[in-house]
This record gives structure tokens, C-alpha cells and sequence, in this order.
């Protein structure tokens, strides 16, 4: 199949999972910043782009994480990392979902990680997956702590928060379309560091 074949229907792909949202300028200067584009992430790996796009289609490897509206794949740049500590794409799968002793919720994730909606971490990782998972779930728990408001419980928050900081990057105004509202840097960061100062 002609690569002009492949990219189209990559990108057709892209637009069923995510939806058909325009670009702007805005994004696609922080995309570029925070990803790059997958020829160019190909030729550095010596990997041919049409054999990765195909592994995309077959659900074998993620989608790319944004399409730039110069309809460059923008991908992260430790896209094959994965894979590679898996020992190669044929064991990808089976590697990364036993990271959950649910099957069930290891399938979900995977479909997840497949997406390649996972733009929400600076490396995507069943471990980062997780810690994030723990990490949202915690901070959305803790204003009913029994000691909420107090300097102990203040400290816990703000360490909860500052590390989930460090995991996430910005986002941008394009993913709050494709995700339909705020993200989680939105609701368990900024709103919660503007809710509860630290003391």
C-alpha cells in the first residue's frame, strides 16, 4: 500500500478515536514541543514509518498521539521504548496488560494505551499509568478526609498534587475538545492548588 494510502487512513483512524477538532496555531507549536513527528522519530530509530503505520492500524502499536495541521503524526519520542523492554511488538500486549492482576481492567488499559490518547504523561508506562490512576483518585478523596483543612492533611495534599505535576504535561486546548471538558491537570492541579493554598 502507497504511504499516501497509509497516512490517510491513519489519519482516518486518528479522527474516529478522537474526533474531527481543528488545530491551531497554538497547539500545534506546543505538540511540536512535546512530541515529534513520527518520520522523523523512524529515520533516528532506523525504522521504516509505512511498517509502523501498519502496526498502528493492526492494534499493535498506539496511535499517534496528535495530528498536526500540517498532517505530521505526532508521537512521543520513546514510542518504541515499550516494545523494545517487552522484547519486541509480538509481546507487547501480553506484557503490558499482566502489569494488572485484573485481566479484565488490563484489556481496558491496553485498548487505552492503543488510543494513543495517553497524551495526559510525559512517559506512558503501566507503572505511570498506574501512579497516575492512584494519584487522581487520592486527590479527588481528600477534601472528605476526616482532618481535612488542617497542616498535616494540607502537606499530604500538596505532595499528591506536586507529584501528579510532575507526571503530567501542560495539555492543550485541542484535548479538552477531544475529551469533551477539562482535563485532569484542569480539575487535580490548577483547581486544586486555586481551592486549597498550601498553609
Amino acid at each position: 500500500m502507497p504511504e499516501t494510502d497509509l497516512k490517510q487512513r491513519l489519519a482516518e483512524r486518528f479522527r474516529e478515536v478522537n474526533g474531527d477538532h481543528p488545530m491551531t496555531g497554538a497547539d500545534d507549536a506546543y505538540v511540536s514541543v512535546q512530541f515529534v513527528a513520527l518520520e522523523e522519530l523512524c529515520a533516528l530509530h532506523g525504522r521504516d514509518a509505512d511498517a509502523v503505520r501498519r502496526l498502528m492500524l493492526g492494534r499493535r502499536l498506539p496511535l499517534p498521539g496528535y495530528l498536526r495541521s500540517d498532517g505530521a503524526e505526532m508521537v512521543p519520542a520513546d514510542l518504541f521504548a515499550l516494545a523494545d523492554e517487552a522484547g519486541g511488538v509480538d509481546r507487547l500486549e501480553a506484557w503490558f496488560t499482566a502489569h494488572w492482576a485484573d485481566p479484565i481492567a488490563g484489556k481496558a488499559e491496553w485498548n487505552a494505551y492503543l488510543s494513543g490518547q495517553y497524551v495526559c504523561l510525559h512517559s506512558v508506562t503501566p507503572a505511570t499509568i498506574q501512579r497516575k490512576e492512584h494519584l487522581t483518585t487520592a486527590i479527588s478523596a481528600s477534601a472528605s478526609e476526616p482532618d481535612a483543612g488542617s497542616v498535616q492533611w494540607s502537606a499530604r495534599l500538596h505532595a499528591l498534587v506536586d507529584e501528579l505535576d510532575a507526571l503530567e504535561p501542560a495539555f492543550t486546548a485541542y484535548d479538552r475538545l477531544r475529551f469533551g471538558g477539562p482535563t485532569s491537570r484542569d480539575t487535580c492541579i490548577d483547581a486544586v492548588r486555586a481551592r486549597f493554598p498550601r498553609l
